[in-house]
């Protein structure tokens, strides 16, 4: 007889939890489906919290939401400090994000994806009080060579040279915002060539990370939920990440001192997750280039998940054909 230390189960991820969350993720693409270019994101939005939801109820672990959708889109469920699980199973930080990119499924653009991310208990940073960071992603090549206190036109010289290219052949990922005239105008001065991104900045930092992405670097002031999340998935990459916690206003600044975070401190990916045993997973809701979307084909419905494993440094991609009558009213597609 096979037995376990029920103990360590309790403190850990167990590997197979990850299968458990993808019908989290994929349920919520699924339901997000018929309002891909309906230009009602909060429609696409909460139905995509609600299926989520109902399925990491059924999930074997006791997870806390650390980064949360309650706060960011005012969804009446995942706030920060839910508990979700069944609460049987290894005690967790969670991150979630049932549609990275609202907006682009109201349009109908690509990049949307439906985000989990988990980590031990205890060891996702609580960024909640600021809203947005300042992040610097890219591959392993990236570290011990990038900082992000340096001008990007060095940064960009750097990261060619550990490559072994040439700064015109790098491509950099930016939120298309006007905070980032600037920035673009940089970058492009260097001599590398930009990915303006509409929304969407956790597949951007996870392209940068992945070796065989066009992306060299993802750059630019987001979210500060989406760069927890973002870190949770570089465990797994190898890849490189620091942040810095870029707050509003005085205000912000304020509670976030009351909070205990320094928002002149530089975030490595290890203060950002303390843990190196983390799972990232997403599943399309458009097709992008972290993974395809939603598509009805006849009677079924395809989704398209990755799954990054951080102890295991393991990147798994899942496809499945669900029955859409047992998902979707038919009026609806």
């Amino acid at each position: 007889m096979v037995s376990f230390d029920t103990t360590s189960q309790h403190l850990h991820p167990d590997r197979n939890i990850a299968l458990e969350l993808v019908r989290a993720t994929e349920a919520a693409a699924i339901r997000a489906y018929p309002w891909i270019g309906r230009g009602d994101k909060l429609g696409a939005d909460g139905a995509a919290v609600d299926a989520m939801r109902a399925f990491l109820g059924t999930v074997n672990f006791d997870g806390v939401v650390v980064i949360g959708e309650g706060e960011k889109d005012a969804a009446p469920m995942l706030f920060n400090g839910e508990r979700v699980g069944n609460g049987r199973g290894p005690a967790c930080d969670i991150a979630v994000d049932p549609i990275d990119g609202t907006s682009l499924t109201a349009a109908g653009r690509q990049n949307a994806i439906s985000v989990i991310a988990v980590s031990d208990r205890g060891t996702m940073l609580d960024a909640s009080s600021v809203f947005y960071m300042d992040k610097l992603v890219a591959g392993p090549e990236g570290i011990g060579v990038l900082d992000i206190r340096k001008p990007i036109g060095e940064n960009l010289r750097a990261l060619a040279a550990a490559k072994g290219k040439d700064v015109g052949e790098l491509r950099v990922a930016v939120l298309d915002r006007p905070r980032h005239e600037q920035l673009i105008a940089e970058i492009r001065e260097a001599g590398a060539g930009t990915r303006l991104m509409l929304d969407g900045d956790v597949a951007g930092g996870i392209n940068a990370a992945r070796y065989e992405s066009r992306i060299d670097l993802c750059v630019g002031i987001g979210g500060s939920p989406e760069g927890i999340t973002t870190a949770c998935a570089l465990k797994a990459l190898g890849g490189f990440m620091q942040g810095r916690l870029a707050p509003k206003d005085d205000a912000e600044r304020s509670r976030a001192e009351a909070a205990g975070l320094d928002c002149d401190a530089v975030l490595e990916l290890d203060d950002m997750v303390r843990s190196d045993n983390t799972f990232f997973v997403a599943t399309g809701v458009t097709d992008g280039g972290l993974v395809d979307g939603v598509k009805r084909k006849g009677p079924i419905i395809r989704t398209e998940s990755i799954v990054l494993r951080g102890t295991s440094g393991t990147v798994r991609r899942i496809s499945a054909d669900h029955l859409a009558e047992k998902w979707l009213d038919e009026r609806d597609l």
